[in-house]
This record gives structure tokens, C-alpha cells and sequence, in this order.
């Protein structure tokens, strides 16, 4: 994973359910930062991975994990379902500071619907996020209550060539009220797969992510 050892599997409880997630958490971590994957994502998501890799190398500590079951990920509806989504991120997200010896300054990185899931979450939960950091991401599924609402300084990530995202990314931002950027990587499309495009991500988020929760 790029995390070194300090990486393990854990499951974390959700109603009846066990989620899988994969745990790094770097000696004197800075802060804490939670992944919420796109729909037919996992936590073995090799984009996600890298960025959170770069975020260990920073000090701070990961959970990259899966929000839904293989079973529910297979239904449509379900990998769209933005309010069950945030409400398994919310779930993880106490299970963090359970875990944790002492409390970190928390964030969000939301990766498509993840980022939708993310929003939400943050807007509605009782533990303070932070920050949070979207990567071609359906922010405008998060609804505009919560984006109104939303008090995290957030960071939208964009393709420059993922045209229909960023619309969708430029009408949410118009909503947010919160400290907040839009950074469009030219060249890049949906996946950042082109040659440097997520070194661009992963830099992006982990200065957006050591601004705002200190660290690195």
C-alpha cells in the first residue's frame, strides 16, 4: 500500500453489517483522514491508495474502507443511495475516535459519489470534520442543504477534460458557503489516469489537508 506496515484490515461495525476497511495510522499522526470510494469502488482502490499513501508519508493517518457490502454494491439504487452512504461515514467516523488514543483534527476525501456521501456527512455529524477533499467528485448529488450547511473547508478536485463533472462540480461550488476551492488538473480526465494527474491529487489534498487540520 506505500504506508508501510503500519497499514491493517479492519472491519468496522455498521448496524448488523461489517465493513471492511484498511487502517494507517503513522507514529505521532497529525491528523486523521477518512476515504468514501465511488460507486463499484473499493478499499483497494490503487488512486485512492496512492493518496493516501502521500497523506501517511504527511503524518497523518487513513481509512480507506468499503461504505458498502460486495451484495449492496451489485444494486444500483443502492450505490447511488447518498443519505445511507454518509450515514455508514458517520458510523466509521465514530469508530475512528474510538480507536484513536487521542482525538485528531478529522477530514473527508470523497472520490464521485464518495464525495456526495462525504458532504452530507459532514454537514450532519456531531464530530467536527475538518476539512474535506473531493476527487472528480458528484458533489451536486450531496443536495443543496447540505451544501449550504456544510461548515468544512472543502476542496473539489476536477479533470480538465471531465467536462460533464465539471459543471456539476462548478454548480455546487456556487452553493458552498464555506471556505473553498476548485481545482481544475489540466489534461486530466475522470480517472487522473493520465501521466502525472494524480501526483497533482495527491499533492493538492495533502496541502488542502495540512492547511486546514494542521500537520505536514
Amino acid at each position: 500500500m506505500g504506508s508501510g506496515s503500519d497499514a491493517r484490515e479492519v472491519v468496522l461495525p455498521a448496524g448488523n453489517l461489517g465493513l471492511h476497511g484498511i487502517f494507517a495510522l503513522p507514529p505521532g499522526a497529525s491528523a486523521f483522514v477518512l476515504f468514501a470510494h465511488g460507486s463499484g469502488s473499493s478499499r483497494h482502490s490503487p488512486r485512492n491508495q496512492f493518496v493516501a499513501a502521500e497523506l501517511n508519508r504527511s503524518g497523518m493517518g487513513t481509512l480507506l474502507m468499503d461504505l458498502l457490502t460486495p451484495e449492496e454494491d451489485g444494486v444500483q439504487a443502492t450505490r447511488f443511495d447518498v443519505g445511507l452512504l454518509a450515514g455508514r461515514l458517520l458510523q466509521a467516523t465514530e469508530w475512528i475516535m474510538q480507536q484513536l488514543a487521542m482525538p485528531l483534527p478529522l477530514g473527508y476525501f470523497g472520490a464521485s459519489i464518495g464525495a456526495a456521501a462525504s458532504i452530507r456527512a459532514a454537514s450532519l455529524s456531531p464530530i467536527r470534520i475538518g476539512a474535506i477533499v473531493s476527487r472528480g467528485g458528484r458533489v451536486d448529488l450531496a443536495g443543496p442543504d447540505a451544501l449550504a450547511k456544510l461548515l468544512a473547508p472543502t476542496l473539489l478536485i476536477v479533470g480538465g477534460f471531465d467536462t460533464s463533472v465539471i459543471e456539476r462540480n462548478e454548480f455546487a461550488f456556487a452553493m458552498l458557503r464555506c471556505q473553498k476551492e476548485l481545482a481544475i488538473v489540466p489534461g486530466a480526465t475522470h480517472l487522473f489516469e493520465e501521466s502525472g494527474a494524480l501526483d497533482s491529487v495527491a499533492r493538492l489534498a495533502t496541502q488542502w489537508f495540512a492547511r486546514h487540520l494542521g500537520g505536514a
